[in-house]
Protein backbone atom coordinates (compact mmCIF):
# COMPACT_ATOMS: atom_id res chain seq x y z
CA UNK A 1 0.00 0.00 0.00
CA UNK A 2 2.71 2.41 0.47
CA UNK A 3 4.69 1.63 -2.42
CA UNK A 4 1.70 2.48 -4.45
CA UNK A 5 0.98 5.79 -2.40
CA UNK A 6 4.51 7.18 -2.85
CA UNK A 7 3.90 7.42 -7.01
CA UNK A 8 0.48 9.15 -5.86
CA UNK A 9 2.28 11.12 -3.74
CA UNK A 10 5.35 12.53 -5.89
CA UNK A 11 2.51 13.20 -8.62
CA UNK A 12 0.89 15.42 -6.46
CA UNK A 13 3.92 17.05 -5.75
CA UNK A 14 4.51 17.46 -9.27
CA UNK A 15 1.03 18.93 -9.70
CA UNK A 16 1.77 21.56 -7.15
CA UNK A 17 5.13 22.21 -8.67
CA UNK A 18 3.77 22.45 -11.91
CA UNK A 19 1.18 25.10 -10.26
CA UNK A 20 3.67 27.23 -8.81
CA UNK A 21 5.48 27.54 -11.74
CA UNK A 22 2.21 28.16 -13.81
CA UNK A 23 1.52 30.83 -11.01
CA UNK A 24 4.94 32.40 -11.07
CA UNK A 25 5.14 32.43 -14.92
CA UNK A 26 1.65 34.65 -14.52
CA UNK A 27 3.22 36.91 -11.70
CA UNK A 28 6.53 37.54 -14.03
CA UNK A 29 4.29 38.34 -17.59
CA UNK A 30 2.07 40.87 -15.24
CA UNK A 31 5.44 42.47 -13.91
CA UNK A 32 6.32 42.16 -17.49
CA UNK A 33 2.89 44.33 -18.72
CA UNK A 34 3.44 46.76 -16.30
CA UNK A 35 7.40 47.29 -16.98
CA UNK A 36 6.19 47.75 -20.24
CA UNK A 37 3.21 50.20 -19.47
CA UNK A 38 5.86 52.34 -17.31
CA UNK A 39 8.35 52.51 -20.51
CA UNK A 40 5.83 53.61 -22.65
CA UNK A 41 4.67 56.61 -20.18
CA UNK A 42 8.63 57.35 -20.18
CA UNK A 43 8.42 57.61 -23.92
CA UNK A 44 5.39 59.99 -23.64
CA UNK A 45 7.22 62.47 -20.76
CA UNK A 46 10.42 62.36 -23.19
CA UNK A 47 8.15 63.39 -25.90
CA UNK A 48 6.53 66.14 -23.89
CA UNK A 49 10.10 67.19 -22.43
CA UNK A 50 11.66 67.74 -26.13
CA UNK A 51 8.62 69.71 -27.16
CA UNK A 52 9.84 72.05 -24.28
CA UNK A 53 13.13 72.20 -25.03
CA UNK A 54 11.79 73.48 -28.25
CA UNK A 55 9.65 76.09 -27.46
CA UNK A 56 11.90 77.91 -24.70
CA UNK A 57 14.84 77.47 -27.26
CA UNK A 58 12.56 79.53 -29.04
CA UNK A 59 11.69 81.97 -26.39
CA UNK A 60 15.07 82.16 -25.79
CA UNK A 61 16.55 83.18 -29.46
CA UNK A 62 13.39 85.69 -29.33
CA UNK A 63 14.99 87.26 -25.74
CA UNK A 64 18.56 87.32 -26.94
CA UNK A 65 18.04 89.20 -29.61
CA UNK A 66 16.03 92.12 -28.14
CA UNK A 67 18.67 92.24 -25.46
CA UNK A 68 20.99 92.47 -28.40
CA UNK A 69 18.91 94.98 -29.68
CA UNK A 70 18.58 97.40 -26.86
CA UNK A 71 22.45 96.63 -25.51
CA UNK A 72 23.41 97.88 -28.89
CA UNK A 73 20.89 100.76 -29.11
CA UNK A 74 22.21 101.98 -25.62
CA UNK A 75 25.84 101.24 -26.54
CA UNK A 76 24.81 103.81 -29.81
CA UNK A 77 23.82 105.86 -27.39
CA UNK A 78 26.83 106.31 -24.97
CA UNK A 79 29.01 106.44 -28.04
CA UNK A 80 27.16 109.28 -29.25
CA UNK A 81 27.19 111.40 -25.89
CA UNK A 82 31.42 110.81 -25.70
CA UNK A 83 31.61 111.94 -29.25
CA UNK A 84 29.51 115.00 -28.26
CA UNK A 85 31.50 115.79 -25.24
CA UNK A 86 34.55 115.18 -26.91
CA UNK A 87 33.75 117.24 -29.81
CA UNK A 88 32.93 120.21 -27.69
CA UNK A 89 36.25 119.90 -25.96
CA UNK A 90 38.00 120.14 -28.99
CA UNK A 91 36.05 122.02 -31.53
CA UNK A 92 38.38 124.81 -32.20
CA UNK A 93 41.41 122.92 -32.12
CA UNK A 94 39.97 119.88 -34.85
CA UNK A 95 38.20 123.00 -36.80
CA UNK A 96 41.08 123.31 -39.32
CA UNK A 97 41.94 119.55 -39.59
CA UNK A 98 38.90 118.63 -40.23
CA UNK A 99 38.23 120.80 -42.56
CA UNK A 100 41.81 119.63 -44.65
CA UNK A 101 40.74 116.22 -43.92
CA UNK A 102 36.90 117.18 -45.19
CA UNK A 103 38.61 118.16 -48.53
CA UNK A 104 40.93 114.94 -48.62
CA UNK A 105 37.83 113.07 -47.96
CA UNK A 106 35.72 114.68 -50.44
CA UNK A 107 38.15 114.36 -53.05
CA UNK A 108 38.69 110.36 -52.35
CA UNK A 109 34.47 110.21 -52.55
CA UNK A 110 34.58 112.22 -55.89
CA UNK A 111 36.83 109.37 -56.76
CA UNK A 112 35.05 106.58 -55.28
CA UNK A 113 31.92 108.34 -56.61
CA UNK A 114 33.17 108.45 -60.24
CA UNK A 115 34.30 104.90 -59.55
CA UNK A 116 31.71 103.07 -58.47
CA UNK A 117 28.61 105.18 -60.49
CA UNK A 118 27.73 101.99 -61.91
CA UNK A 119 26.91 100.46 -58.44
CA UNK A 120 24.43 103.48 -57.62
CA UNK A 121 22.66 103.34 -61.14
CA UNK A 122 21.90 99.81 -60.47
CA UNK A 123 20.89 100.61 -56.86
CA UNK A 124 18.29 103.08 -58.20
CA UNK A 125 17.26 100.90 -60.83
CA UNK A 126 16.71 98.39 -57.81
CA UNK A 127 14.48 101.25 -56.55
CA UNK A 128 12.49 101.78 -59.03
CA UNK A 129 11.18 98.45 -59.67
CA UNK A 130 10.95 97.75 -55.64
CA UNK A 131 8.90 99.55 -53.12
CA UNK A 132 11.52 101.06 -51.29
CA UNK A 133 11.79 105.00 -51.68
CA UNK A 134 15.85 105.72 -51.37
CA UNK A 135 18.73 103.64 -51.60
CA UNK A 136 19.49 104.00 -48.39
CA UNK A 137 16.53 102.44 -47.41
CA UNK A 138 18.14 99.24 -49.54
CA UNK A 139 21.34 99.50 -47.67
CA UNK A 140 19.21 98.94 -44.37
CA UNK A 141 17.65 96.33 -45.38
CA UNK A 142 20.56 94.53 -47.03
CA UNK A 143 22.30 95.46 -43.14
CA UNK A 144 19.29 94.13 -40.88
CA UNK A 145 18.83 91.04 -43.34
CA UNK A 146 22.74 90.39 -42.91
CA UNK A 147 23.00 90.59 -39.24
CA UNK A 148 19.39 88.89 -38.95
CA UNK A 149 20.97 86.11 -40.86
CA UNK A 150 24.27 85.96 -38.81
CA UNK A 151 21.37 85.65 -35.42
CA UNK A 152 19.51 82.82 -37.02
CA UNK A 153 22.58 80.78 -37.70
CA UNK A 154 24.20 81.20 -33.88
CA UNK A 155 20.34 80.14 -33.12
CA UNK A 156 20.60 77.15 -35.30
CA UNK A 157 23.99 75.88 -34.27
CA UNK A 158 23.26 76.50 -30.64
CA UNK A 159 19.34 74.66 -30.79
CA UNK A 160 21.56 71.68 -33.21
CA UNK A 161 24.14 71.13 -30.38
CA UNK A 162 20.94 70.78 -27.94
CA UNK A 163 19.39 68.33 -29.89
CA UNK A 164 22.38 66.15 -30.32
CA UNK A 165 22.58 65.87 -26.28
CA UNK A 166 19.32 65.20 -26.51
CA UNK A 167 19.46 62.39 -29.07
CA UNK A 168 22.72 60.98 -27.11
CA UNK A 169 20.69 60.29 -24.05
CA UNK A 170 17.60 59.39 -26.09
CA UNK A 171 20.02 56.49 -27.12
CA UNK A 172 21.59 55.56 -23.82
CA UNK A 173 17.84 55.42 -22.05
CA UNK A 174 16.63 53.36 -25.55
CA UNK A 175 19.60 51.05 -24.90
CA UNK A 176 19.36 50.60 -21.10
CA UNK A 177 15.74 49.69 -21.60
CA UNK A 178 15.91 47.81 -25.21
CA UNK A 179 18.29 45.29 -22.91
CA UNK A 180 16.13 45.24 -19.96
CA UNK A 181 13.33 43.98 -22.28
CA UNK A 182 15.90 41.50 -23.52
CA UNK A 183 16.40 40.29 -20.24
CA UNK A 184 12.78 39.88 -19.43
CA UNK A 185 12.20 38.17 -22.94
CA UNK A 186 15.04 35.46 -21.71
CA UNK A 187 13.51 34.73 -18.30
CA UNK A 188 10.10 34.47 -19.73
CA UNK A 189 12.23 32.09 -22.32
CA UNK A 190 13.07 29.71 -19.24
CA UNK A 191 10.22 30.15 -17.46
CA UNK A 192 8.06 28.95 -20.37
CA UNK A 193 10.43 25.75 -20.70
CA UNK A 194 10.53 25.02 -17.22
CA UNK A 195 6.80 24.84 -17.31
CA UNK A 196 7.03 22.52 -20.55
CA UNK A 197 9.37 20.38 -18.76
CA UNK A 198 7.40 20.26 -15.52
CA UNK A 199 4.23 19.12 -17.92
CA UNK A 200 6.51 16.78 -19.57
CA UNK A 201 7.38 15.45 -16.14
CA UNK A 202 3.70 14.87 -14.95
CA UNK A 203 2.33 12.77 -18.24
CA UNK A 204 4.28 9.84 -16.78
CA UNK A 205 3.45 9.96 -13.50
CA UNK A 206 -0.53 10.46 -14.88
CA UNK A 207 0.11 6.96 -16.25
CA UNK A 208 1.88 5.15 -13.97
CA UNK A 209 -0.98 6.53 -11.86
CA UNK A 210 -3.39 5.08 -14.23
CA UNK A 211 -1.83 1.60 -14.29
CA UNK A 212 -1.59 1.43 -10.45
CA UNK A 213 -5.81 2.62 -10.71
CA UNK A 214 -6.04 -0.61 -12.99
CA UNK A 215 -3.74 -2.85 -10.54
CA UNK A 216 -5.40 -2.08 -7.51
CA UNK A 217 -9.16 -2.63 -9.71
CA UNK A 218 -7.54 -6.20 -10.55
CA UNK A 219 -6.22 -7.19 -6.82
CA UNK A 220 -9.84 -5.88 -6.07
CA UNK A 221 -11.70 -8.07 -7.93
CA UNK A 222 -9.41 -10.99 -7.24
CA UNK A 223 -9.55 -10.32 -3.45
CA UNK A 224 -13.33 -10.15 -3.93
CA UNK A 225 -13.61 -13.27 -5.86
CA UNK A 226 -11.05 -15.37 -3.07
CA UNK A 227 -13.52 -14.08 -0.24
CA UNK A 228 -16.15 -15.34 -2.17
CA UNK A 229 -14.89 -18.84 -2.48
CA UNK A 230 -13.97 -19.05 1.04
CA UNK A 231 -17.27 -18.12 1.97
CA UNK A 232 -18.54 -20.89 -0.21
CA UNK A 233 -16.28 -23.27 1.29
CA UNK A 234 -17.23 -22.27 4.91
CA UNK A 235 -20.98 -22.74 3.81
Amino acid sequence: EEDSLSPFIRLQEKKKQARLMQKALEVKEEDFRERMKVITCRWRDLHAREAQLKTYMEKSGRILKENDKMRIQALKKAIKERERKMQKKSELLRAKRELEALRNKHQKLCNKVQKYSIFNKYLEDVVKISHFEEIQEVIWRYKTLLRMHKDLLQSQQAHKEMSEQAKVLLDQYTAEKEAEILQYKNELVQLQLRFEQAQSDVLPWETCWADIQNTTAKKTLKLGTIKMAIFNLFQ
